[in-house]
């Protein structure tokens, strides 16, 4: 395994259950319709779907925990739901998981984000969002900032996981940053947005190749011009006070830019690619957890690729397990 010997990464593994990652971020529901399509309708140019059965799952931020959980961390939640029965079952999920829902507020003015995705022969056909992307209020900003400070003992890195629906803000990055005060905890962000200077404060971020070269005004990050992205990295790293950033570049693996001007790249570890949903917070999880652990960047990143390359050949949310990821090193 290029940058990682198998001693080392099963000693890194091993220490996950020591290692307690809080994941904070927009809270979603992944709501699944299975079925086969064997017509067209008459009434449109669409497939027709035979639904078979559905399923219901921890989606955006909650992914991220469900990564963290399954292979073997520890984990801390905080988030939004709705008043509403959706919001509910997320909860009852949390503390299945023996996760404790004190982070996760209600706001009665917002409903549960859910994302249904209709899947018919292994391939999604369609996905329609109900959600609301307002900005969280004032009050709930606050109890959240809170939650902070009161777990900030027992806390090794911070997860922040913006799908931009309104959690997310310079306001809550800084008061994070403020509530962890001297503490060496690492702010991991899994970034949404155009702009990456709302994450000021942050210690990594995790952006695929296409948010990223958004983000850095270039016009590919994959393909003969990546030689030319090391120079807009270094900016944003510079820019941003970062230490690290992690680019995911789908079949072209990853590549881990430091701070002080090194590049990594790492070649993609996935056999077969049956479904990307959720990969992005699987490496995310697995990145942060192992630095929690006493990785250092390059070691973190190995992992994380390994780790995507095991949920990416799954169809649907999925996860990876400690076992999983132990007999792949």
């Amino acid at each position: 395994m290029k940058g990682l010997g198998r001693k080392r990464a099963l000693q890194i593994i091993d220490g996950f259950p020591e290692s307690r990652v809080l994941v904070i971020g927009d809270l979603m529901v992944d709501h699944f319709i299975w079925g086969s399509v064997s017509r067209i309708s008459p009434e449109a140019p669409v497939p027709v779907v035979q639904v078979l059965k559905e399923s219901r799952l921890l989606g955006g931020s909650a992914n991220v925990l469900h990564n963290i959980v399954s292979i073997g961390g520890r984990a801390a939640v905080s988030g939004i739901v709705g008043d509403d029965e959706s919001g509910q079952w997320m909860v009852d999920e949390f503390r299945k998981m023996g996760i404790d829902a004190e982070g996760v507020f209600v706001d009665s003015k917002r409903p549960t984000t859910i994302k249904t995705r209709i899947v018919a022969h292994s391939q999604q056909v369609v996905r329609f969002d109900r959600e609301v992307r307002n900005p969280v209020g004032e009050n709930h900003l606050k109890k959240l900032i809170a939650y902070l400070k009161s777990v900030r003992d027992d806390i090794r890195a911070v997860i922040v996981s913006d799908y931009n629906k309104g959690l997310v803000s310079e306001r809550l990055i800084q008061g994070m940053r403020s509530a962890f005060g001297d503490r060496k905890v690492n702010i991991f962000v899994d970034p949404k947005r155009n702009d990456f200077g709302i994450y000021r404060g942050a210690d990594a971020i995790t952006p695929n190749h296409l948010e990223a070269a958004r983000a850095m005004g270039v016009e590919e990050i994959n393909g003969p011009g990546f030689p030319q992205v090391g120079k807009a990295a270094n900016r944003l790293i510079r820019d941003m006070g970062l230490k690290a950033l992690l680019i995911t570049r789908g079949e072209e693996g990853m590549s881990l830019f430091e701070k002080g001007g090194s590049c990594f790249n790492i070649p993609a570890a996935a056999k077969a690619i049956y479904d990307v949903t959720g990969a992005g917070d699987t490496v995310i999880g697995v990145f942060a957890l192992s630095v929690a652990a006493g990785a250092d960047w390059r070691e973190a990143a190995v992992l994380a690729n390994h780790a995507a390359g095991i949920v990416v050949g799954k169809v649907g949310t999925a996860t990876v397990t400690r076992e999983e990821l132990r007999n792949l090193v």
